[in-house]
């Protein structure tokens, strides 16, 4: 048996940053993956997905280009080199991932983990033991319980990362984040593109008016949206759904499920331990420890906030914890981004969610069509909408679509975490001309 300080079990962000960062702070680090390093995101989520959306964006680039002047542009998508491409990336990426983690002495054992007690984790034939275990397993798809699940035209949006052409009609299930951007890039790469959502609305996290104008700018570009349907099967001649009572049925050559993620915790034993969890994910409490002192889940596991950068933060965090030190993440404060094209992003509370709770507040937009930066990009499609509350109009919420968008929902995110008032963003001097100005004109 191998006692260490801290095992981290799951080398995506939230487990090989924690790992590093323990390290660097003198701690004996054992991380444990089953796959490669740098877990769903660097390998099957955000990376790939936004190298795809790269190459979407020029193509859309390309097609706009008589507005530039530049006339008789022809081009050929060469998807292999497009997926050649996403691959080096990823690869890349992940290589730097293991250099880092070799560099600060982290021992990475490659392997299956279960936990045979309630500090003590087996890989095959090898037992470790620590004080502390950060769980960092991720998530996997959620797949709908419908007849034809299994049929091969349906896959989830790992198997789409490697397909090698893009089918001539894609029909997508969910208008989630996944969804929608994956929308977005095969409607550039010339699929015929259908998303089918349960909701009214698509990306339900983002204020409703943001979302509608999203959805209906990837509508005029070509994506076809059928909102309130519930899907019912899958067959050989597509999607089956129904809406408003009656029944329909999409042709497809390909079905993306993307409809949400689940906590990855299958295999880990953790009836071993005293971790309890539910459907939704591993329960913690408020520095995200789990029933089992000494064990914390961190990420996607325990269902929360199911974004790289969120995992990342709370692993942070727990290792200050561990070390004794203090911090300063508010780690409430997450924002997100949705890199269709436009892209979107938000943080904070909408106006609804201040409306049903009775918060006053105040409102403030500014449109992407009266921004000088927005104009010059031919972007002139896009709005920002800024909330604030209380008597001093506090920072309470941004939602964005437009280019540039997630940029501009970082900078009012950092205000956010110092409690920064209207006032204040109205009298921070931008660069002019940026897409930023925006922030402060919806102040005045």
């Amino acid at each position: 048996m191998t006692t260490t300080d801290l095992i981290i079990i799951g080398s995506g962000p939230g487990g090989y940053r924690a790992a590093v960062h323990a390290a660097k702070n003198g701690l004996k680090v054992v991380i444990i993956e089953q796959g490669p390093v740098g877990g769903t995101c660097l390998n099957a989520g955000c990376i790939p997905t936004k190298a795809l959306a790269r190459n979407a964006e020029i193509i859309d680039t390309m097609q706009k280009a008589r507005e530039f002047g530049l006339k008789d542009l022809c081009f050929t998508l060469d998807f292999a080199q497009v997926m050649a491409r996403k691959n080096q990336v990823v690869e890349t990426l992940r290589q730097g991932v293991e250099t880092l983690l070799a560099t600060h002495g982290i021992t990475l054992v490659r392997g299956k983990a279960h936990f045979t007690g309630i500090r003590q984790v087996t890989v095959g034939d090898d037992t470790y033991t620590a004080p502390y275990i950060i769980i960092a397993t991720g998530s996997t798809a959620k797949m709908l319980n419908i007849p034809g699940i299994d049929h091969p035209k349906v896959v989830t949006s790992t198997e789409l990362l490697n397909i090698a052409t893009p089918p001539r009609r894609l029909v997508i299930v969910g208008a989630g984040v996944v969804g929608m951007e994956f929308a977005s890039i095969f409607q550039s790469f010339g699929s015929e593109v259908t998303v089918v959502e349960y909701l009214k609305e698509c990306l339900p996290l983002l204020d409703g008016d943001i979302a509608k104008r999203l959805r209906q700018t990837m509508a005029k570009r070509g994506v076809n949206f059928i909102m309130q349907a519930a899907v019912k099967a899958v067959n050989d001649e597509g999607v089956v759904y129904e809406r408003k009572g009656k029944t329909f049925t999409i042709p497809a050559d390909m079905v993306l499920m993307a409809t949400g993620r689940q906590p990855r915790t299958e295999g880990l034993d953790l009836k071993k331990t005293k971790v309890e969890q539910l459907p939704n994910g591993i329960i913690i409490d408020e520095i995200y420890q789990t029933s089992c002192a000494g064990i914390f889940a961190i990420g996607d596991v325990n269902g929360r906030i199911m974004l790289a950068h969120a995992a990342t933060a709370q692993g942070l965090h727990v290792v200050n914890l561990i070390l004794g030190k203090s911090d300063h993440m508010e780690l409430d404060i997450i924002p997100a981004a949705i890199f269709t094209n436009p892209e979107a992003a938000y943080v904070g509370v909408t106006e609804k969610e201040c409306e049903d709770n009775d918060i006053p507040y105040i409102c403030r937009k500014a449109y992407y069509r009266t921004n000088g930066k927005a104009l010059a990009m031919g972007e002139p499609e896009g709005l920002v909408k800024l909330i604030f509350a209380g008597d001093d109009q506090m920072l309470v919420g941004c939602h964005a679509y437009g280019a540039h968008s997630a940029d501009m929902v970082q900078e009012f995110s950092a205000l956010m975490a110092i409690d920064a008032t209207m006032e204040q963003l109205r009298d921070t001097v931008h660069i002019h001309p940026t897409i930023g100005e925006l922030l402060q004109d919806a102040c005045w």
